[in-house]
C-alpha cells in the first residue's frame, strides 16, 4: 500500500508538473499594414527564442503565466511586450532599417525562413521593371529575354537551361503560373500578370525538397506573395530612353480592422533599343479583398487581368552583324511578335481550430497566347521564309488544400501537414503553323486539344528532437493525359502516378549555426503530345537530388550560407514546340557549389554576393560529347546597398555568366557576361524620386543565345552557328511617385 501511495505520489507531482507548462502564444503584425510579420525573433527567459511562422505566430513554453519577451524583425524596430497564458496577443513592429544582428539562425522547432526569402525591404532596394525580373533575386537564377518583354524568359538555374520554366515552379498566392503542355514550351512560365510593387515577399528553394511542391520543381521552387494592405495609395510614373513609359496606380479602397480591399493597374509602353520599334505595350490590374469573417476564419478574394502585345527582331546569326549586313539591333526578320492575355480569379478560405490551420482555395485562369517567330530564316521555305506561329486558348481550374496540426509527443515537438488538390488544363486548338506576314496560313503541323488533369496528395512532418529537426515527407501525383489531333483525326489518353519520398535533416548547433542534409525526389512531366509520339514512355521522369550545407553568422553582421549538391534527371521525351516533334534526351547529372554571403557595415551601408558553380553532363554520351546545351557553370549575382534614415536609398548590383557551351561538343560558346544596375531613390512623406540605370557600363553582351542552323536570303546553304538576342544597352529611366 506504501508503494501506491508512492506511485501515485509520483504520477500526481508529474501531471502537475505538465500542467504546469504553458503554451503562450502572440501574433506579430506590421504596425503601418497590419500585414504578419514572418521570422520575427522573441526572445525570454534570457537565452530562449522562438520565431514567427507565415501568419506571425509565435509560441513559446513556459512554467509561468505571463513571459517577457523582447522581440526583433528585420526592418523593424525592437519592442518589449508581455505575454499571458490562455490569450493571444496582438504585437504591432515599427518598419525601420535593416539590421543583421537581429537575425537569429537557429531557433527551437524552426527552419529559418529569412534564409530563403526575399522581403519588401529587399524588393524596394532593389527595383525591377517587371515581375518576371523579381526572379533573379533567388539566388543563381538567370534570365534572358529573347521576344523584347512579351515572352516570357528563358530560366537558368543550377546548370540548367530551363527553357520557360520546364524545371522551376513558380506560383503567385497559390496560383500556378507554370503551363503544362504548352504551345510554345513544356512548364512555360509567364509572369509578366504580377505587378511588381504588389509582391510582399518571395519564397524560393533549390532541389526537390519540398513535398507541398509538385510538378516543374526538379532544380527549384519560387513562390510569391502579395500584400494583403497598402501602407498607403499612390500613382506612379515613369519615363525612360526608348520611348519608355509606365504609369500604375495603388488604391485602397477599404481599409477596416476586419476587413480590406484596394486595386492596382499599370500601363507600360516601350519602343526598345532595336532598329524595328517594338511597340510593345503591357496592360495589368489587380485587386485583392480580405475579411476576418469572425475569430477562426478568415477570406480572401483575388482577381486579376493582363494583356500584353509587342513586336520584335528575334535572335539574328552572328554573321549577319560579322558581315556588316545588320547591326546588333537589326533584324533579318522583324515581323516576328505576338500578343498574349491571362485573367486570374482565386478564392481563400483559412480556419483556425485548436492547434491547427485548414486552408482551402479554388482559382480558375483564362488564357490565350499567340505567337510569331522565326529561327531559320529561309531554311525551309526559300521564297515565302519560315515564320511560324504557336497558338493556344486554355482555362484552367484548380483546388488547393491543407491542414496544418501542431502538437506534442510527449517532450518532442511535432509539426504535421497534410495537404491535397486537383489542376485541370483545358486547351483548345493549339497550334503550330506555318505562316507569312502573320496574315497568310502556308500549311499546318499542329492542332489539337489537350486535357490534362493532375490530382495530388502529400505529407510534412517537423519533428524536433534535441538539437535536431528532422523532415519527412511523401508526395504522390496521378496524371490523366489526353489529346485529340485534328490533322490526323487519332486520340492519345493515358493515366500515370509517381511518388516522391523527401527526407530532411537540420541540426541546430547553436543560435548562429544550423547544419542540414536534404534528399528528394521530384519530377516534372513532359508534353501529353508525347503520348502519340513515344507511347508515353518517360513522360513523368524522376529527378533525384541532395544537398549538404549550412548557415551561420560567423560575426554579427555576417551571415552566410554554403551548400554542395548533387541532382540526377531520368531520360525524357521533349516536345519541341517550334517544330511539333519530340526529341530523345538521355540521363543528366549535375553537381555544384552555392555559396551566398552578406555582410552590413553599420546601419547606412550593406554588401551581398553569392557564387554558383555547376557542372552538368549527359551521361549517356561520350565524354567530349556530353554537355548540356548553354548550361551554366559559373554564375554570380550581388551589390551594394545604402539606406538613410533621411530618405535616400540606392543600389549597384552586377550580375555575371561565365561562357558556357552552346551545343553537346563545345565547339560552339555562348559568351559570358558581366552587367551592372544602378538605382537611387529619394522618399518624402508625399513623394518619392527615383533613377534606376540599366546595364550601367554599357557592356555588349547577348541576353539569349542558341545554336542554330539557318538560311539567309541570298545564301547558297545554310550555316549552323550562334545566333543571339542582344541585351539592353545603357538605358536610364526616372521615377516618381505620389502618395496620399
Amino acid at each position: 500500500m506504501k508503494k501506491i501511495c508512492i506511485l501515485l505520489l509520483i504520477l500526481f507531482s508529474s501531471v502537475r508538473f505538465v500542467h504546469a507548462q504553458n503554451n503562450i502564444s502572440a501574433r506579430i503584425l506590421d504596425k503601418n499594414t497590419g500585414e504578419p510579420v514572418e521570422a520575427a525573433v522573441a526572445r525570454y527567459e534570457g537565452s530562449k527564442y522562438a520565431l514567427s511562422d507565415k501568419e506571425g505566430m509565435i509560441y513559446i513554453t513556459t512554467t509561468e503565466n505571463e513571459a517577457l519577451v523582447y522581440i526583433t524583425g528585420i526592418g523593424y524596430e525592437a519592442t518589449e511586450a508581455v505575454l499571458q497564458n490562455n490569450r493571444v496577443t496582438d504585437i504591432k513592429l515599427q518598419a525601420a532599417g535593416v539590421n543583421l544582428q537581429e537575425i537569429i539562425i537557429a531557433a527551437p522547432g524552426t527552419i529559418h525562413p529569412a534564409m530563403n526569402t526575399v522581403s519588401k525591404i529587399d524588393l524596394k532596394l532593389r527595383p525591377a521593371k517587371s515581375a518576371q525580373e523579381l526572379l533573379r533575386y533567388v539566388p543563381g537564377l538567370f534570365i534572358a529575354q529573347h521576344q523584347g518583354g512579351g515572352k516570357a524568359e528563358q530560366i537558368f538555374l543550377r546548370g540548367f537551361d530551363i527553357d520557360h520554366g520546364t524545371d522551376v515552379a513558380i506560383s503567385v498566392d497559390g496560383l500556378p503560373v507554370n503551363m503544362v503542355s504548352h504551345a510554345h514550351g513544356q512548364g512555360y512560365a509567364d509572369l509578366h500578370f504580377l505587378i511588381p510593387e504588389t509582391v510582399k515577399q518571395l519564397q524560393y528553394g533549390t532541389g526537390p525538397y519540398e513535398a507541398q511542391q509538385g510538378n516543374f520543381s526538379t532544380a527549384g521552387y519560387v513562390s510569391f506573395e502579395t500584400v494583403n494592405k497598402l501602407e498607403k495609395n499612390s500613382i506612379v510614373a515613369e519615363a525612360g530612353q526608348f520611348q519608355t513609359l509606365r504609369t500604375a496606380a495603388f488604391i485602397q479602397l477599404l481599409n477596416k480592422e476586419n476587413k480590406s480591399a484596394y486595386f492596382a493597374s499599370e500601363y507600360l509602353f516601350s519602343n526598345g533599343p532595336f532598329q524595328s520599334p517594338q511597340q510593345f505595350n503591357r496592360f495589368n490590374f489587380f485587386a485583392k479583398y480580405n475579411q476576418q469573417l469572425n475569430t477562426n476564419n478568415q477570406l480572401q478574394i483575388i482577381a486579376s487581368n493582363f494583356n500584353s502585345k509587342w513586336n520584335a527582331s528575334g535572335q539574328i546569326p552572328l554573321r549577319a552583324v560579322e558581315t556588316g549586313l545588320i547591326n546588333r539591333f537589326g533584324a533579318i526578320d522583324d515581323t516576328e511578335g505576338g500578343s498574349t492575355g491571362r485573367t486570374n480569379l482565386s478564392l481563400r478560405l483559412k480556419t483556425k481550430f485548436w492547434n491547427s490551420t485548414l486552408s482551402n482555395q479554388l482559382y480558375y485562369s483564362h488564357y490565350r497566347f499567340d505567337l510569331f517567330s522565326n529561327f531559320t530564316f529561309f531554311l525551309v521555305d526559300s521564297v515565302n521564309g519560315d515564320q511560324i506561329r504557336q497558338k493556344e486558348a486554355r482555362q484552367l481550374f484548380g483546388y488547393n488544400a491543407s491542414i496544418q496540426f501542431n502538437k506534442s509527443k510527449g517532450a518532442v515537438p511535432v509539426q504535421s501537414t497534410l495537404g491535397w488538390g486537383l489542376r485541370s488544363d483545358l486547351t483548345n486548338n493549339s497550334e503550330l503553323s506555318r505562316t507569312l506576314s502573320k496574315t497568310i496560313l502556308l500549311e499546318s503541323k499542329a492542332l489539337g486539344n489537350i486535357h490534362e488533369t493532375n490530382a495530388f496528395v502529400y505529407f510534412n512532418q517537423m519533428i524536433e528532437t534535441g538539437k535536431f529537426i528532422i523532415n519527412p515527407g511523401l508526395r504522390t501525383d496521378l496524371f490523366f493525359f489526353n489529346y485529340e489531333d485534328a490533322l490526323t483525326q487519332s486520340t492519345g489518353s493515358v493515366q500515370k502516378s509517381i511518388i516522391s519520398p523527401k527526407l530532411n535533416f537540420y541540426y541546430n548547433h547553436h543560435k548562429n549555426l544550423q547544419l542540414f542534409l536534404k534528399t528528394g525526389r521530384g519530377f516534372h512531366s513532359n508534353d501529353t503530345r508525347v503520348l502519340l509520339q513515344n507511347n508515353s514512355r518517360q513522360i513523368l521522369p524522376a529527378a533525384y537530388g541532395a544537398d549538404f550545407g549550412a548557415t551561420m553568422k560567423p560575426v554579427q553582421n555576417l551571415v552566410l550560407t554554403a551548400a554542395a549538391w548533387y541532382l540526377f534527371l531520368q531520360q525524357e521525351f521533349i516536345y519541341v514546340g517550334d517544330e511539333a516533334v519530340v526529341e530523345a534526351g538521355g540521363r543528366t547529372r549535375r553537381l555544384g557549389l552555392d555559396v551566398s554571403a552578406r555582410y552590413q557595415f553599420n546601419s547606412h551601408w550593406m554588401i551581398d554576393a553569392n557564387l554558383n558553380l555547376a557542372k552538368a553532363r549527359d551521361i549517356e554520351s561520350a565524354k567530349g560529347e556530353n554537355y548540356i546545351p548553354l548550361a551554366p557553370s559559373v554564375t554570380s549575382i550581388g551589390g551594394i546597398s545604402y539606406m538613410s534614415k533621411k530618405g535616400w536609398n540606392s543600389s549597384l548590383r552586377y550580375r555575371y555568366m561565365k561562357d558556357r557551351p552552346a551545343n553537346n561538343d563545345n565547339s560552339v560558346i555562348a559568351d559570358g557576361y558581366f552587367v551592372t544596375d544602378f538605382a537611387v531613390n529619394y522618399t518624402t512623406k508625399k513623394f518619392e524620386f527615383g533613377l534606376i540605370v540599366e546595364n550601367l557600363l554599357n557592356a555588349k553582351w547577348n541576353e539569349a543565345q542558341f545554336e542554330t542552323t539557318s538560311r539567309l536570303k541570298n545564301e547558297a546553304a545554310p550555316v549552323t552557328e550562334l545566333h543571339f538576342t542582344p541585351g539592353v544597352p545603357f538605358f536610364a529611366k526616372a521615377r516618381i511617385s505620389f502618395f496620399f
